[in-house]
């Protein structure tokens, strides 16, 4: 596990390292993405984020989706002087298994191409309010306890992106899907 650290980035102190992270991780996971099939991304081959639970890459994008429509409403409802369920409405932290499920149902009509174009709409906007932000406000302030803003943005962006490229990375390894765009 060591050697997966050398290769991650270092986290984020700034907001110009946030943009680069977010950045970077993105652009290495839609890289992993251009060689699924629509098909391949509906088997439910991945490990989950429930304990014994497998997932597809479809619920893997869903969750990515999830998690960062999260974070706009967080910092929109900050934004409006209302109060924030952390991590959402009727869930716990504890419960981020079943938060995971949640998001896979709220996307499981999309298709793979849907949820792709899903997931770049939610970066973009992810992006658009974090250049909104200045750097004091992402990284010189508490926002959720002892967390800055800028450290959930990172929690629930640029991290869970490079986690996703790995599972599918393994998920590839195992399967040989690293070349379904040459099959067709």
């Amino acid at each position: 596990m060591q050697h997966l650290k050398r290769k991650t980035m270092a986290v984020p102190q700034d907001k110009a390292e946030l943009q680069a992270a977010i950045q970077t991780n993105y652009d290495k996971l839609r890289s992993e993405l251009l060689s699924i099939t629509s098909e391949s991304a509906r088997r439910k081959e991945l490990q989950g984020h429930a304990k014994d639970a497998l997932m597809s890459v479809n619920n893997l994008l869903s969750y990515l989706i999830g998690w960062g429509q999260l974070v706009l409403k967080w910092v929109d409802k900050t934004a409006q002087g209302l109060p924030v369920d952390f991590p959402e409405t009727d869930y716990q932290w504890n419960q981020l298994g079943k938060l995971a499920k949640k998001f896979y149902a709220d996307y499981e009509h999309e298709d793979f191409d849907t949820l792709q174009q899903l997931l770049d709409q939610t970066v973009a906007d992810l992006r658009a309010m974090i250049a909104k932000k200045s750097n004091e406000e992402l990284y010189n302030i508490a926002w959720y306890g002892k967390w800055t803003l800028g450290r959930m943005i990172q929690f629930n962006t640029s991290s869970p992106y490079a986690n996703a490229r790995g599972r599918i990375r393994k998920w590839k390894k195992m399967t040989n899907n690293s070349n379904e765009n040459h099959i067709n």
